[in-house]
């Protein structure tokens, strides 16, 4: 079993995976806000932490991965107040459409996906215990947080206290005891169509106490990695481990793990205007690709996004594809095992997929370049911790729906219907498949892109 560091926000340095039971390492990322379609941006954590999930059963750990899914927040009654919808019905649509835009990624599902919805009575409890220890008080049935309370509050984002804005806005300033402290729950607004029941009266939780709630309630508390994207770290992750701190006198996770942002000109962003829907990339592209496109930057750096270094990963995808047509089942030879460990190495050295990535281009080229045939087997291992052993699939009989494309394009284009061409050509290639010329015809090829 490797040693695996990872990098902690808290204190800014390697640390080294320590389970807490054994081999179990508990693994909570923060997931959607349920008011919209997600955008590509949204789907990097939910990659990062879904691989590395994976990598750690491979290395031999127990992983429990936990992604959230909030669908409590103002940003939804804000969303289904114009549509003239009730608020409960967008999340739920938009809780589906998360849930298919992510499964087209392929790479599983976590093991646990809670929703705000399904845990108020242990978000309910969690802020009792808060204002039991005057972590926290009742203000004409809103319920804040006493930030100046807790010693040491802005420890993870390293900020001073001083200098901090919850973004809360004017909402609640006047009863508030400090400016700093920010909400736990909010009382019901004339124009909320949906409520719960609290002891200080109706209403529903604040944002950063769903996560405290939901993650200790499905992982316990500390668990190892807490992981999301680094806008969260404040005041997002900074609340939940005061929150957790306060009211139980112990940590909620050991690890502070935090991907950096897609950045398409700058931060990708709903409010900013400048995203790529998530479902809109897959049909351009394809899963294969955005994979690639993904492991091909440190999680912890930003990534700019673009057509074209989506085009350079479909490239790499089809050069490993090449290459495992190859191949043959079976055990690799022993000379490239080297490139093999350095590869997991990689992964274990602050999950740096861009060094794994180099030596899989190794393996590579020693594989082409070795005399006689070469078995798939530290190819495929590879290319599983970055989900994309498919790859290597050697069944590459196109389904019936995929033919029945690819005979309509060409009928298209017999008929000079080049728009209605090129839309069935998309099409395709959002299954998978392209349409090249062989030497029998055309003929249908898996692709990435």
């Amino acid at each position: 079993m490797r040693t695996i560091r990872l990098h902690d926000t808290r204190t800014g340095e390697l640390t080294e995976l320590r389970p807490r039971d054994g081999r179990k390492v508990g693994i909570y990322a923060c997931g959607p806000t349920v008011y919209g379609r997600i955008h590509v941006g949204n789907a990097r954590p939910y990659v990062v932490f879904g691989l590395l999930a994976r990598f750690l059963a491979h290395e031999g750990y127990e992983p429990t991965l936990v992604a959230n899914i909030t669908d409590i927040n103002d940003k939804i009654y804000d969303a289904a107040r114009p549509a003239g919808r009730p608020s409960d019905e967008l999340a739920a649509e938009m809780t589906a459409h998360y849930i298919d835009d992510t499964g087209r990624l392929g790479i599983g599902r976590p093991d646990h996906e809670p929703q705000a919805t399904q845990m108020v009575d242990e978000i309910v409890a969690l802020i009792a215990d808060l204002i039991e220890r005057e972590h926290a008080y009742v203000a004409g049935g809103d319920v804040y947080f006493r930030v100046r309370s807790l010693p040491g509050y802005g420890a993870l984002s390293h900020r001073d206290v001083d200098q901090m804005d919850q973004g809360e806005g004017l909402e609640g300033a006047a009863r508030k005891e400090d400016p700093l402290d920010f909400a736990l729950w909010k009382a019901r607004k004339p124009a909320e169509d949906t409520a719960w029941d609290a002891p200080w009266g109706r209403g529903r939780p604040g944002w950063h106490i769903e996560c405290s709630a939901m993650a200790e309630a499905t992982l316990g508390a500390p668990f190892e990695i807490h992981g999301g994207g680094n806008d969260l770290i404040f005041p997002h992750h900074e609340n939940e481990a005061a929150q957790t701190l306060a009211a139980r006198g112990h940590e909620l996770a050991r690890i502070w793990m935090h991907n950096g942002m897609l950045e398409l000109g700058e931060k990708m962003s709903k409010s900013v205007g400048n995203v790529r829907g998530l479902a809109e990339v897959l049909d351009e592209v394809g899963r294969d690709a955005l994979l690639m496109f993904f492991a091909e930057g440190h999680y912890r750096q930003p990534l700019a996004f673009s057509r074209e270094k989506l085009d350079d990963a479909a490239r790499r995808v089809e050069g490993i594809r090449n290459t495992g047509r190859r191949l043959v089942a079976g055990d690799s030879p022993a000379p490239l095992a080297g490139h093999r460990d350095a590869f997991f190495d990689a992964l274990a050295d602050d999950y740096n997929t861009p060094r794994a990535l180099a030596a899989l281009a190794e393996w590579l080229r020693d594989a082409n370049r070795a005399e006689g045939e070469v078995g798939d087997a530290h190819l495929r291992e590879m290319l599983s911790m970055l989900g994309l052993e498919n790859l290597l699939d050697r069944d590459e009989r196109a389904p019936a729906d995929v033919v029945e494309l690819a005979a309509a394009r060409a009928a298209a284009r017999a008929a000079r219907d080049f728009a209605a061409a090129d839309r069935l050509r998309d099409q395709l290639r959002a299954r998978g498949w392209e349409v090249r010329d062989g030497v029998g015809g055309p003929e249908l090829v898996p692709i990435g892109p």
